[in-house]
């Protein structure tokens, strides 16, 4: 490990430590990680092989690997994000997760102060993070960090949004910019914002806060 990596290392433990903090005080769990391989243990210790799992539309879940690990154990998953399905097959397996056992999902942006931020296209990731599944789990990446809420929402108009859009191919037209224009289309991926203060009562949720890049 060089000087710079040591010194990035650092630093976003030390903001990780801090952001734990603040999160518990809202009363989330919360748990830093440090790589996916403790990830994986984490997730096959703490979800059954007979539990279902919603996913919430989640780049880093997917970057993770967590819905292949859990698909290969045999659990039932609910992922609408699987290759070749029809329109109506996907809103069938969104209209699940709600009911899920467990629902994996990302944040968008997480204040320093814990609060946490996500906007939604549909609204079935932040609809089951509010109320639903037994249990969710979220998971975020150095790179969700910000100050507060003014910075959470640039950072999901001009660093998310642009991004998410060219993934889907909506034709926003934050996919020519590559920043927010505050369009009001209907190709727009920003129709339903959420910023969830404190753990929601009929919720257990956790946080698994890693020191990586992941997701948008």
């Amino acid at each position: 490990m060089n000087e710079v990596t040591s010194t990035k290392e650092w630093h976003h433990e030390k903001l990780l430590e801090k952001l734990k903090g603040n999160l518990e005080k809202r009363d989330f769990t919360v748990m830093i990680l440090r790589n996916r391989e403790a990830v994986h243990q984490f997730i096959m210790a703490t979800i059954p092989e007979g539990s279902s799992v919603g996913f919430g539309g989640s780049v880093t879940t997917r970057e993770l690997g967590i819905d292949t690990l859990l698909e290969r154990r045999g659990n039932t998953v609910y992922n609408h994000w699987q290759d070749g399905l029809t329109k109506e097959e996907m809103i069938a397996l969104i209209r699940k997760q709600p009911q899920s056992d467990f629902f994996l999902t990302s944040i968008n942006a997480v204040t320093m102060d814990g609060q946490l931020v996500n906007t939604d296209m549909t609204g079935n990731r932040v609809a089951s993070m509010i109320f639903g599944p037994g249990h969710v789990i979220a998971f975020i990446g150095a790179n969700k960090l910000v100050k507060d809420l003014d910075q959470a929402m640039w950072r999901i108009k001009n660093i998310a949004a642009p991004q998410n859009s060219k993934r889907k191919n909506l034709g926003a037209p934050c996919e020519q910019t590559g920043y927010c224009v505050d369009c009001k289309t209907t190709a727009s991926l920003c129709k339903i914002t959420t910023i969830i203060e404190y753990r929601p009562p009929a919720t257990n949720f956790t946080i698994v806060l890693l020191p990586l890049q992941l997701g948008f």
